[in-house]
């Protein structure tokens, strides 16, 4: 489990403030948990962004401009759709002896050795939802890929995280190896199949006609 300290200030006036605040590069946000007072804080974009922006699990270290400090984790960052930019986040008060549900990143190490004979590797599960006390949160989950041959996988099941109970469906595919996509081209005679016989071109067709109604004047 890795810490990270960081200072926030307590908002005091909530509501159209937020608007104020991003404009000067801050973000509302709001600290919360079990039996604790909801407390209004905000952070510089550049405080927040290395908390989301990343591929380990942090536990904070909140410290408020009123001199109170609050272990917590970062539960939920919301996005403007168009800008993509955080307009608001919670922080989620952390009990010592609580557990708690959190997802944890999923970290792929080494290089599949059906990789190297040109299969492809799928990285279906990205974080796993687990159970904990907050002293054994897990930075991420490390799996290790080296021995992964083509059309062979590791799922939820062949995994083991000390001190957490994993919440997944133990038969979910975390990652895999699949053989590569190949795009036949069809060839000539397959290109023609089921097409139609060209037409017999219109001045032959009226040439026989024609020959036709020779005939019959004949007879």
């Amino acid at each position: 489990m890795s810490e990270i300290t960081i200072n926030a200030e307590i908002r005091l006036h909530i509501g159209k403030q937020a608007k104020s605040l991003r404009k000067q590069g801050n973000i509302p946000g709001i600290y919360y948990g079990h039996g604790q007072k909801n407390i209004a804080v905000s952070l510089p974009e550049a405080t927040l962004r290395p908390l989301y922006k990343t591929s380990a699990t942090h536990v904070i270290n909140l410290k408020l401009n009123d001199g109170s400090t609050h272990s917590c984790i970062l539960r939920d960052v919301q996005f403007d759709p168009l800008t993509d930019k955080p307009i608001h986040f919670d922080l989620f008060g952390l009990h010592a002896d609580e557990v708690l549900t959190i997802d944890v990143p999923v970290v792929i190490t080494g290089t599949p050795k059906g990789v190297k004979v040109g299969g492809m590797l799928q990285h279906v599960m990205h974080k796993i939802k687990v159970s904990c006390l907050p002293k054994h949160i897990p930075d991420h989950i490390e799996i290790a890929v080296d021995e992964l041959d083509i059309n062979t996988s590791i799922h939820v099941k062949d995994i083991t995280v000390p001190n957490v109970t994993v919440l997944e469906n133990e038969n979910s595919t975390i990652v895999a190896v699949v053989p590569p996509t190949v795009i036949k081209e069809p060839t000539p005679a397959e290109a023609v199949v089921g097409e139609e016989a060209p037409a017999e071109p219109e001045v032959i067709a009226k040439g026989r006609k024609a020959e036709e109604e020779g005939e019959a004047e004949e007879q």
